[in-house]
Order: structure tokens, then sequence, then C-alpha cells
């Protein structure tokens, strides 16, 4: 199979990509406008552009109640979702594959960028092509699997009629594997609390999306890779799945996603479980999945099952850190990416232990990564911070909740407090940038508005501060 060079971008890829997730949400504000796409009073052009820009950075935060909406209205959210959440440069790509069977440079630097395969504004040696064409087939099976689940126990459970159940797992499904958290119900998915048929392959699936397709095709590889070896290896094909073969990049991942999985709905559990506003009036099975499921979503999808206004002080401190972390990086979540996080983790440990190096599973971390991995973190809680402030100095609103909602904006979660229904324009401006900066990540919104990088062509001599 053709691999490609490394090529230097004679463009920015990343302001590209900038500038196609900006053109698809006034897109969506265009068609979410007219007339056919609600029901009643016609939303504001602010609440348009607010709800087309949560659909296509998959964040689900909204100031109107999906309701509102006809189903015109619902199918172009549905779109926006799908196209947002795979990317519209990658999703572009895949379309020429099977238009045409070819692909040219300038789509495959767009779609790299998306996907977090530029190197500093070069192209990796990949076979980017391939890439894509997994992704579209992972994306529709994934899809259309969990839809089926979901259509058969919305029927079969009496939620729905047949079409409407089609059409809800449908929806549904492309939300949660999309990590968008954005529901057909007015109270998320409040409903079904204690429904462990439909909350649990929901969360399945938006775990899944939330590894990230790098991860999902290393498996895949493997598990393709051991098939092919005889029919005794086809016959314990995941059980020849080795970690120990992983690349580093699956290794933190996997190790620091199941970390969290466990400590999650714990912490949780642990903060909630007397709470009579959330965990309190439920029974001991509907308090382990309550706590698994909002344990769990946070840092990618943003559905909910119990009131979030409900939640105390601590848990919502918890809550902002998950969806401050964020999943995996080229998948469907936002926040600074659970990598990110695991990278300051071993600095941190390193720094401890007296280590110049920072060495993770028997490998060295670069400067590069280190440098990477700070840069985003402190851009990130800088504009948080920034975030929550101004809404605390534009609304009446305290620092908690102003902080949990910069963050569920940021972090493409889509969690609330029910302060984002109370958005004056300011914030509601406010919080569309911040969640499109959310959704292309902090280092390529800041690659997009840079004009190029300029290394000096010298180096000063080195000198330490004094530090702490």
């Amino acid at each position: 199979m053709t691999k490609w060079r490394l090529i230097s971008a004679s463009e920015n890829p990343a302001r590209l990509v900038l500038t196609a997730f900006t053109a698809l949400i006034v897109a969506g504000t265009a068609l979410l406008r007219i007339p056919a796409a609600f029901d009643g009073t016609q939303p504001s052009l602010l609440d348009s552009l607010f709800t087309s820009t949560s659909a296509t950075t998959v964040t689900g935060l909204a100031t109107l109640n999906i309701s509102e909406f006809s189903a015109l209205g619902e199918v172009i959210i549905l779109i926006l979702i799908q196209v947002g959440g795979f990317g519209i440069m990658a999703l572009g790509a895949i379309l020429s594959v099977v238009a045409s069977h070819r692909m040219g440079l300038h789509q495959r630097k767009l779609a790299a960028a998306e996907f977090g395969t530029l190197d500093n504004g070069v192209l990796a040696e990949i076979d980017l092509r391939g890439i894509l064409r997994r992704v579209a087939e992972i994306t529709i099976l994934v899809e259309l699997v969990l839809g089926f689940i979901l259509f058969l126990r919305l029927w079969t459970g009496g939620y729905e009629n047949f079409a409407r159940s089609l059409y809800s797992a449908l929806f549904h499904s492309i939300s949660s594997f999309n990590n968008a958290g954005i529901s057909l119900y007015s109270d998320s998915l409040e409903r079904f609390s204690g429904d462990p048929f439909l909350l649990i392959p929901m969360s399945a699936a938006f775990i899944l999306g939330g590894f990230g397709f790098p991860i999902i095709i290393e498996v895949l590889r493997q598990v393709r890779g051991t098939a092919t070896v005889g029919v005794r290896a086809r016959r314990r094909g995941l059980a020849r799945i080795d970690p120990k073969r992983w690349s580093l990049h699956a290794k933190i991942t996997v190790t620091a996603t199941l970390t969290l999985i466990v400590i999650g709905p714990l912490v949780f559990a642990a903060l909630e479980w007397a709470n009579p506003s959330t965990l309190g009036p439920l029974d001991i099975g509907e308090k382990l999945l309550t706590s698994w499921f909002q344990g769990t979503t946070p840092r990618t999808a943003g559905f909910s099952t119990i009131d979030i206004g409900g939640l105390q002080e601590p848990t919502l401190l918890f809550v902002t850190t998950l969806m401050f972390i964020g999943a995996g990086p080229a998948s469907t979540s936002g926040g600074i990416k659970i990598t990110t996080f695991a990278v300051l983790a071993f600095v941190i440990w390193a720094e401890v232990r007296g280590r110049n190096d920072v060495n993770v599973f028997g490998r060295r971390l670069s400067r590069g990564v280190v440098r990477q991995a700070i840069t985003i973190a402190l851009l990130s809680v800088g504009l948080v911070i920034t975030t929550a402030l101004i809404l605390v100095g534009t609304m009446d609103v305290t620092l908690t909740p102003a902080l949990f909602e910069a963050t569920s904006a940021f972090g493409t979660v889509g969690l609330s407090t029910g302060l984002t229904a109370e958005l004056n324009g300011v914030s509601r401006a406010l919080l569309t940038i911040v969640m499109l900066a959310g959704r292309i990540g902090p280092m390529t919104f800041v690659t997009a508005i840079a004009l190029k990088k300029r290394d000096l062509p010298y180096r000063f001599p080195e000198e330490r501060p004094i530090i702490g």
C-alpha cells in the first residue's frame, strides 16, 4: 500500500480546518433559521448560531429545548453532529476516495490536521487514505450496531412506537458515538436512569469513541494480524491481543482511560450517595448504574440521567476536572486530552524522583512532547478561567457553576447546571467561541491563527532562574 513521504506544508492546514468548521457552523446556522426547521417562534440568530456550534463541535450545550425544532430541524442537528464529530475534512477526503478512488495532497493535509497526524506542519509517513477508510467503516458499524440495540430496547420496552423507536435509536446512536450528548428528550436521559439495557450500550459507545480512532485501528490491526495466522489463532483472536506490542500512545491512552473509568464512578458515588437531589432516593442498583454512567460521561459525551444542578459543590469540581481532562486524541471529545494529562503526571513523577528524563513504559518522552503538553495545559487553564471570570462578571452567578459551564464548553461535554439556558448575549457569544476552540484543540487553534513558525537561527546562552 502506498506510503507518503514527509512533505512540508506550504500552507497552514490547521487554519483551514478552523475555516472549514466555521463554514459548517455558518451553514448550520442558516439551515436552522429556515421556517421549516422550527416549530412556533423563530429562534434568534444568536440561538441558532449557538445550537449549530454546539452540534458541530459535538458539545451538547443548549440555549433552546430541542422540542422547539421540527423534525427537519432535528435532522439538521443530527447531520451537524455526524459531520462535525467525524471531522469535515476527513469526511470530505473519504467522499473523494469513494467517488474517484483518488485523494489529492491538499485533502490529505486537511484530514491529517484534523486527525492529529501533522507534526509541526509536516505530514507523517502514513497511509492516510487507508486510515480514513477504516474510520468510516468503524463509525458506520458502531452506529448501526448501537442503533439496533437501542431500537430493540425502546420498542420492546414500550418507550416509543416502532417509527419513533427507530428514529430515536438512530439519533442517540450517532450522538453517543460522536460524544455529542444531545438528546431528543428534554430531560436528556433522566427517564431512562434505571435502564441498564439502554445506558450500558450507550456508555460503551461513547467510551469507545473517546479512545480515539488511532487506538481502535491499532487494536483492530493486531486482531487482524492474529486472525490471519491460522484457524487456532482465529479462534483465540481477542485473547491474542498483546498490549506489550502496542505503541506508546496506545499504552498511555488505554491505561489512563481505564484508570479514570474506575476512579470516576467510585468518586461520584462516594460524593453523591446520600444526596437527596441525586442518588439519595434511588435503590442500590440504580445508584450503582447512575454512578457508572455519570462517572464516565463527563470526559466525553455529556448525557445526564440526573439533575446536574442538584450536584454538591465537591462533585461539581470533580466533574469539572474530568471534563477538563477529556478523552483520547483524534477522538470526538474535547478537553486537553487524556494523553496530555498523563504526560504532565509523568513529568511531575520524574521531577519528584529527581530524574532528568521522563520515562514511560520503557520509552523516553522527548522535550518537544513535554513542552507541547505544558503549553496545551496552560493555554487551556487560561481559557477556562478567563471564560469563567467573564461569566461571573456579566451574570449573577458564583464561580463554581461558571467554571463548570466554561469547562463543559471547552471540553465539548455539554453537561450544564442550568446556567446555559439563562445566558445573556455576551455569554452566549463567548461560549460559542470556546466550544469551537475546544473542538479543534488548543494547539490546533493557536496554530490556525498563527502566521507561521519562526525559529531563530541562533541560540542564547543558558541560565537558570530560581524556581519555587
